[in-house]
C-alpha cells in the first residue's frame, strides 16, 4: 500500500476530474487517490467509477447529497485513518493545483512537518489567471485572518496540503464544523495553536481551465463570521 493517500472532493467536475487524476498518477505515482463525490447531477460520480475500475490505485467514496467541502475532506481523513496511510493530500479537483509540487511537499512532510501548506501568498508563489478582485479578495481574507488568530501562516485558506496522519490524529476533528474556505483555516489554525511544524511551499495556482467556480458569497461570509468570532473569543486557547 502506498504511504500517502490524495483526497480529491468533486461536486459536478465531470471535465476536469480525469485530467485531473490522470495528471496525479503520472507526478506521484506512489499516492494513492481517493475521490469524494458528493452525488454529483452530472455524472462526476461515474466517471470516477471508471477512473477507479481501470486503476487499482484509485478509489471512490460516494455521499448522499451535497454536503460541504469541510465534510467531504473529514470522510477521506477517516478512511485514510482506517487504513493506516501515513500522509494525506488535499487538493482540488479542478486542476488548478499542480501535482508536480507534490514531489516536494511530501517530502517535507516525511522530514518532519506536520502540516505542509502550498502557498500563494509566500515568496516564490503565484496566482494566474484571476482578476484583480479575486486576489484581493484571497490576499484581505488572508491577511484578517492572520491578523485575528494571531497567525503567522500566509495561505491560511489554501486548498493544497499535505497532512501528516498522526498529526490529523491528534486534532479534534469530530469538533470542526465549519466548510470551504473556512475548513481550511480551521485546521490549519488548529494545527498552529497546537504547536505542530507548519511548513509553507510556495505554489503557482491556476485558475480552472473547465467547470465553475464552487466560490460563493455564503461561503465568504461563513468564513468572516468564524474567523472574527474566534479572534475574539478563542484565539489565546488551546485547541
Amino acid at each position: 500500500m502506498a504511504e500517502a493517500l490524495a483526497i480529491v472532493p468533486t461536486y459536478n467536475e465531470r471535465d476536469s476530474l480525469a485530467l485531473l487524476v490522470g495528471r496525479m498518477r503520472q507526478a506521484v505515482p506512489d499516492v494513492d487517490v481517493l475521490i469524494v463525490d458528493d452525488a454529483s447531477p452530472d455524472g462526476t460520480g461515474r466517471i470516477a467509477d471508471e477512473l477507479a475500475a481501470e486503476d487499482p490505485a484509485v478509489s471512490v467514496l460516494h455521499r448522499a447529497h451535497k454536503d460541504g467541502l469541510g465534510r467531504a475532506y473529514l470522510a477521506g481523513f477517516q478512511k485514510a485513518i482506517e487504513d493506516g496511510y501515513r500522509f494525506v493530500v488535499e487538493l482540488d479537483a479542478d486542476g488548478s493545483h499542480d501535482p508536480l509540487e507534490l514531489r516536494s511537499m511530501l517530502p517535507l512532510a516525511a522530514s518532519g512537518a506536520d502540516l505542509v501548506l502550498g502557498s500563494r501568498w509566500v515568496p516564490g508563489g503565484a496566482v494566474r489567471n484571476w482578476p484583480w478582485l479575486r486576489q484581493f479578495v484571497s490576499r484581505t481574507g488572508n491577511g484578517y485572518a492572520r491578523f485575528m488568530l494571531r497567525s503567522r501562516l500566509h495561505d491560511l485558506t489554501s486548498g493544497f496540503r499535505v497532512f501528516r496522519v498522526d498529526a490529523l490524529k491528534s486534532l479534534d476533528l469530530a469538533d470542526v464544523s465549519s466548510q470551504g474556505y473556512c475548513f481550511q483555516v480551521e485546521l490549519a489554525w488548529r494545527a498552529e495553536r497546537a504547536g505542530m511544524r507548519v511548513v509553507e511551499h510556495p505554489i503557482t495556482f491556476v485558475e480552472r481551465a473547465a467547470g465553475r467556480s464552487k466560490m460563493h458569497l455564503g461561503i465568504v461570509a461563513e468564513a468572516l463570521l468564524r474567523v472574527t468570532f474566534w479572534g475574539f473569543t478563542r484565539a489565546r486557547r488551546r485547541p
